[in-house]
């Protein structure tokens, strides 16, 4: 059987044709490391595992980058508001990511990327964009140029007279567009902090990032690029845009899976209305192995409706499966040959990563 994964870019599901079958690559947009991960978080996380475990299976070498956004406005208001460095403070929420992910049994990516690391990279990729008038300097920012790529709103399937007309923001007097998006931003009072630039001391926007970091790792064209719903429009759509408008590699990714949006009892997680929890704190309640599954009793592209009704039901189901499968991991099926002689079990995942049908069969 072939692995069948809904591509967003074509809007459809398709037979995984990798670049090259003996080398998989895969980029997937990892945490904004200002808080401590919540379980919204935790369930983008787990769904690329689940991918990332049955591309394993099914090719002898996968590259699984995850990068670490630690440079964002919200990373700076929050240092400021607990009196702590930039780096006391990512460096803290890094270590409780990794701790609660590795709780939830997750595999570590190959290569996990921080932005801070690659300042370098991102300037030069920037002044490439503007020696190819992709992009413009304008009072110490520079910004795309929507203008330049005639191919933007092809994975949003957004029309760019559409977007400039339902426009709702203040659109800034230093854009030629209220489309255009930041490559780089000076400090100002409200943000002392960056590195010095052709454009002044400041700090990457948040969407060059990933081009940068992905192009690093994986090259100009890759397999898979992944994340939550949410980041279709506008982070994928801007990073296709900068890394395909002087760049041979359309279409940057040849498979671009999202998940679905959580909502907490019906709603949308906000610590307002009092549903908003982190994986700490379920996992002082929960084990990892349930958080996971109750993640999993959800198909990845449809929105979850989490409550801790379907939690008790995971913990149920777990220990009943404890019992019947002690000693085997069912998650980690790669490994038990006869776990997988099943062909229906490992099918069911290769339809698309159909995990609840996979939870039922087990």
């Amino acid at each position: 059987m072939k692995l069948k994964l809904y591509n967003t870019l074509s809007g459809k599901i398709e037979e995984f044709k990798p670049i090259d079958p003996n080398h998989v690559k895969m980029y997937v947009c990892g945490p904004t490391v200002y808080d401590r991960p919540h379980i919204g978080n935790a369930r983008s996380a787990v769904i690329f595992d689940l991918l990332y475990r049955v591309l394993k299976y099914l090719y002898p070498k996968v590259t699984y980058v995850r990068n670490i956004t630690d440079i964002d406005d919200k990373i700076y208001k929050a240092a400021k508001e607990r009196s702590i460095s930039i780096e006391q403070l990512t460096n803290e929420n890094i270590k409780i990511y990794h701790e609660d992910m590795r709780a939830l049994n997750l595999l570590d990516p190959d290569i996990e990327p921080r932005a801070t690391d690659h300042i370098p990279d991102i300037i030069e990729y920037i002044e490439n964009l503007i020696e190819h008038k992709k992009a413009y300097v304008s009072n110490n920012h520079v910004y795309f140029d929507i203008s330049q790529y005639e191919q933007y709103g092809r994975l949003s399937k957004k029309k760019i007279g559409d977007l400039i007309s339902g426009a709702r923001v203040q659109v800034s007097e230093n854009k030629k567009s209220p489309l255009d998006f930041v490559l780089w931003k000076p400090a100002d009072e409200n943000f002392d902090y960056g590195w010095d630039s052709p454009w002044g001391r400041g700090r990457p926007g948040w969407h060059i990032e990933c081009s940068v970091m992905a192009s690093k790792y994986l090259g100009r064209t890759f397999d898979i690029h992944g994340g939550g719903i949410d980041l279709v429009f506008p982070h994928h759509e801007n990073e296709i845009a900068q890394s395909c408008a002087i760049n041979p590699c359309e279409p940057m990714a040849n498979y671009w899976i999202h998940n679905g949006h959580l909502n907490v009892n019906g709603k949308k997680m906000s610590k307002s209305l009092g549903n908003f929890y982190t994986v700490r704190d379920l996992l002082d309640k929960y084990d990892g192995d349930v958080i996971r599954l109750c993640l999993l009793m959800t198909h990845y592209s449809s929105p979850m409706n989490f409550s801790f009704d379907t939690l008790n039901a995971a913990r149920s189901i777990m220990k009943k499966w404890k019992r019947k499968y002690d000693g085997i991991d069912v998650f980690d099926f790669y490994k038990n040959k006869n776990f997988v002689s099943c062909s229906s079990f490992i099918g069911a995942l290769l339809n698309n990563l159909n995990s609840p049908l996979f939870v039922s069969l087990v």
